[in-house]
């Protein structure tokens, strides 16, 4: 086994101790952000690969093989599984096997059967378990959605929400992701209910031919019903040359906002502090019960309007 290089923080200092698990590109970017933070430090990285290993114990932070290493040489309170979709809930099992509360990096399994595996595993072991949908760490989008809680929109008439990447992932992502709905869509979907505290009804997709990797499409429109009778429309992309971005519509009867959360100029900035104040949620939920993140409610939600979206019926609904 190889020694993992000295922590250079002092455990003492109050801050929440978190083991990250994956170290791949939101495994990395979870890493930068949370640098930043004075509430939460990364405690020890799991990453198989030697090299990645490598490049972490150079920026200071002790990098373990495997998760089994981690938790036999590290002092953590809590760990972020930042590792592909389709080990979530094996991970997930571990993690809480050892008595570790959990921050699962979104959806929290590839359907619905598994997010609700995970949702007993932490029922079972009696431990905290939030996902990370961090669009409910936007500051904008927070003010967002109490203006809309509160009536200053009115009733609201549509929701649309966009989310276009710079440019497509590898094949090897695609194999492990669920597909563009499950990897991307949850977003915007969690988005959606937490916005305006509506569930999804009526269901509709239309899907680009052009740039589909099996089966996988590289473009999509979703429209839908919400339950409290307003109407939503979430546009999925994967070429956007320009820089990620990703932004919201909200039309009522009394008025309409808009918010480019995420734009190309931005350079992730305003992404990279939702996760640090992600990260700094968990830890206070953790330690005092009161977070305001994603549950695995929320991501069996955002899932079953995944799952309806891949469907290859076009019209479908979650009643």
């Amino acid at each position: 086994m190889e020694t993992a290089s000295p922590d250079p923080r002092a455990p003492a200092d109050g801050r929440f101790r978190l083991g990250l698990i994956g170290a791949g590109r939101m495994g990395r970017t979870h890493l930068e952000a949370i640098r930043d933070s004075d509430r939460v430090v990364v405690a020890g990285v799991v990453e198989p690969r030697p090299e990645g290993r490598l490049v972490i114990r150079e920026a200071g932070v002790p990098a373990f093989a495997s998760l089994e290493e981690l938790l036999s040489a590290a002092d953590i309170d809590g760990a972020l599984i930042a590792a592909p979709t389709d080990r979530h809930l094996e991970l997930l099992r571990r993690v809480m096997a050892a008595g570790i509360p959990v921050l699962c990096e979104k959806p929290c399994g590839l359907n619905v059967d598994e997010a609700a595996q995970c949702a007993s595993v932490a029922a079972g072991a009696g431990l905290a378990l939030q996902v990370a949908y961090w669009r409910r760490f936007v500051p904008e989008l927070v003010v967002l959605r109490q203006r809309i809680l509160r009536g200053e929109l009115g009733e609201i008439l549509a929701v649309n929400c966009y989310q276009w990447d710079t440019a497509p992932p590898p094949a090897t992502f695609r194999e492990s992701s669920g597909g563009m709905f499950v990897d991307m869509g949850v977003h915007e979907f969690d988005e959606i209910r937490w916005l305006t505290g509506q569930e999804f009804g009526m269901v509709r997709v239309a899907s680009s031919r052009l740039g589909a990797s099996a089966g996988d499409p590289d473009c999509a429109q979703l429209v839908a019903e919400l339950d409290g009778g307003s109407t939503a429309m979430v546009s999925l992309g994967r070429w956007h040359p320009a820089g990620d971005s990703c932004k919201v519509e909200v039309f009522g009867t009394r008025g309409t906002a808009m918010s480019w959360f995420l734009q190309p100029a931005d350079d992730d900035g305003s992404f990279r502090q939702a996760l640090r104040l992600q990260a700094e949620d968990f830890a206070r939920s953790v330690r005092i019960g009161a977070g305001s993140g994603a549950s695995i409610t929320d991501a069996i939600a955002a899932l079953t309007v995944a799952g309806l979206a891949s469907d290859p019926l076009i019209t479908k609904s979650s009643a």
